[in-house]
This record gives structure tokens, sequence and C-alpha cells, in this order.
């Protein structure tokens, strides 16, 4: 079986989730307007109507991670998939808040497309190029991160909303088909998943590294997605009006995009070399100072400025992340690993909508930015102090 073959269909596959995902997701809060939802009330109903998918979501992930070292990660994609497609079919039709909420809701219960490809590639490739390969990964989620908004910005200026929920559908489903049809999962010689969720949990709790990347994914996501119900509503404001906000935004919003997709390779190379924990602390403080200098800006094209560089740190932080993690656990358990890791994800994904629209609400769009950066610097901080320490402690890093 060639690994090869496994990295560039999943890594199609993944392109494909992104841009579903981001096709529509950004401009819930526009959807919210066209449904009913008023302009006084629109922040707080973003908040929740994005939560609560991740709130769900990261219940089932360590059931899912089960399933996939039981019954094969092929199989979870392919179950992911086919269920986002009927979700985002689903969200085409909603007629008020409430109904999108119970959409969003549906999809939580079906995510976990993106983790589980990422552990069949985790469980393919040499170890020697796992930083490569989970950097190629997060450059083609990033690439379907670009043209998501770019489509769906597009479709909802000329068509509205509902059409995007469509074509979205399509996207996965035929990304879903193509895992079907050309991914072959390594064969699984290690024992049989044994235990429950509760000794998953468990051995997390006893693997100190596992619990430090997971800390550091839920802190990462959580500022990520603080912003990201925010930037068309901040993009609307800098503009001073609404006309064409939909086809603006998700230009400015695919320049992080575009900075991590040239640039997450390159950190995935550098973490081979140089070290992942040294990345993170580059990665960290060079995506806050960027995000930090929003608060600053007067205009679009400085807020689309500091977008790009922002994207091209911050893509750096997931790919170490993600291999530090994978190589600290034993290949049987990588299924669980990724739904830990999702879980944190998920939850930072939870949390971070509710802090950006309660901040937002009390202080306006733009001290959020002034939040989100400091965050940033601080974990970036926290991690380098503990490679000062372990450095004077004579331990390796990693």
């Amino acid at each position: 079986m060639s690994w090869r073959r496994n990295l560039w269909v999943l890594s199609i596959a993944v392109m494909l989730s992104g841009s579903s995902y981001t096709m529509v997701i950004p401009f819930l809060p526009l959807y919210l307007l066209d449904i009913g939802v008023s302009q006084e009330d629109v922040n707080v109903w973003s908040g929740l109507i994005f939560s609560v998918s991740f709130l769900v979501s990261a219940f089932m992930a360590p059931y899912w991670g089960r399933c996939a070292d039981k019954s094969g990660k092929r199989r979870m994609v392919m179950r992911a998939g086919f269920s986002l497609a009927v979700v985002y079919f689903l969200g085409a039709f909603v007629r008020n808040p409430m109904e999108l909420l119970l959409v969003r809701i549906l999809q939580g219960f079906a995510n976990g497309f993106v983790p589980a490809s990422m552990a069949i590639i985790a469980s393919s490739v040499p170890k020697e190029k796992m930083g490569f390969s989970l950097g190629v990964m997060q450059t083609t989620l990033l690439v379907g991160g670009i043209l998501g908004p770019l489509m769906g910005g597009g479709l909802s200026h000329f068509f509205g909303m509902r059409l995007s929920f469509v074509i979205a559908a399509g996207i996965i489903f035929l990304g879903t088909v193509g895992v079907g049809l050309f991914v072959k999962e390594p064969i699984n010689n290690e024992p049989p998943c044994v235990g429950s969720i509760i000794d998953d949990l468990r051995m997390a709790l006893n693997n100190r590294k596992l619990v430090e990347m997971l800390l550091l994914l839920f802190g990462a996501q959580m500022i990520s997605m603080t912003l990201q119900p925010l930037i068309t509503l901040y993009v609307a404001k800098l503009q001073g009006n609404m006309e064409g906000v939909a086809l603006t935004a998700g230009i400015i919003y695919s320049l992080a995009g575009i900075a991590g997709a040239m640039s997450a390779p390159t950190w995935g190379k550098l973490g081979q070399k140089k070290g992942f924990i040294k990345i993170l602390v580059i990665a960290f403080i060079g995506a806050g100072i960027f995000n930090m200098g929003q608060f600053f800006v007067s205009n679009i094209y400085q807020f689309s400025v500091l977008q790009f560089f922002f994207g091209l740190f911050i893509v750096g932080v997931y790919p170490a992340i993600n291999t530090i993690a994978v190589n600290s656990t034993d290949k049987a358990v990588q299924g669980r690993v990724f739904g830990l890791t999702t879980t944190a994800n998920q939850l930072g994904s939870m949390v971070g909508p509710l802090v950006g629209g309660m901040i937002s609400s009390w202080l306006g769009i733009a001290p959020v930015f002034l939040f989100t950066g400091s965050f940033l610097i601080i974990i970036g901080v926290v991690v380098l102090l503990k490679i000062s320490r372990n450095t004077v402690v004579g331990k390796e890093i990693k």
C-alpha cells in the first residue's frame, strides 16, 4: 500500500471538507439577519449558533475516536462525510434561528471528517515524514478555507445564502466518495480496542505531554473562533455599510488561509529540523502581535494585511501540536488521540464564539482583537519559559 496515495487523496478530501465548511459558517451572522434576527441580537445569536455544534462535537469526539480504532478510520471518514452532506443540505431550508440551531446541533453529531483523515495519515506515513505529511494536510485544509469563503461570499452576494448550503453539501459528498474509492487503510495488527472512554481520558491525563498539547490546542482554537463570527460584522463596520459585505468578507477571510497555505509545509519542515516546541513559541507570539494590531486599523486594507500575517503565523501551531501529540502515544491509540484532540479543538471552538459575543456586546468588536492578541502572546511566552526551564535542568526539547 502506498502511503503517498493516501496522503494526496485525503489531502484533496480535506480540502473539499474545508471548502464546504467555510462556504457557509463564516456567513452565519448574515444568514441570521436574513431569517429575521434583529441587528441588536445578532451577536448573541451568532455566538450561540456557532458554539452549540462544537459542544455536541466535543462530547461525541472521544466516542468516534474509539470507533475509528475499533471499526476502522476510513469508515469514520465516510460516516462523517455523508452525514455532513445531509446536514448542510438541510441548512438551506431553515426559516428561523431555532431551526438553524437544530441544524448546527446535528452538525455536531456528524463532525469528525478531518480528525479521522488525520488519524489515517498518522497510521500510514513513516515517522520521519510525519511533520511534513501533517503539514500538507494542514495546507490543503487551509486551501479549502481559501476557496470556501470566496465561493460562499460570491454565491451569497449574487444568489443568497441558501444556495451556498446546497453547494457545500455536494462538495463534501464528492470528497467522501473519493475517500471510499481510493483510500486504503493500513492493516491494524494492534490489540483490539478495550476499556471505556473513561479509560481513554485516564490514559490522556497520565501523559503529561499529551495534556499540554490538548491545552494548547484548546487555547489556539478558542482564539480563532472568538474572531470568526465577528469578522464579517467588523468588515461591515470598517466599510461603513452592509453593501457587498459577504463578498468583501469572503475575500478578506481567505487571506489568512492563503498565508497559511503558503507557510504550513515550511512550518512542518522547520519543526522536523528545529523542534516543534520552538515552532510553537514563534507561531503563537507572531500570531498574537499581528492579531492585536487589528485593533488599531482604520480601513479594510490595513485589516486585510494584518489578516494575512496573522494567518502566516497561526497555521504553524496546528501541525506542531498534532505531531507532538501523535509522537507521544502508541499507534494502537491514535484514533483515540485524534478523538481527544478533536474534543479540545471543539471545546475551544465552543468557548470562543461565546467569549467573542460577550466582549463585542459589551465593548464592541475592536476590543476583541486586543484580548485575543494578548492571549496568544501569553501562550507563546509560557511555552518559551517551559523551554528555558527544560534547558536549565538538561531535558531534551523535542
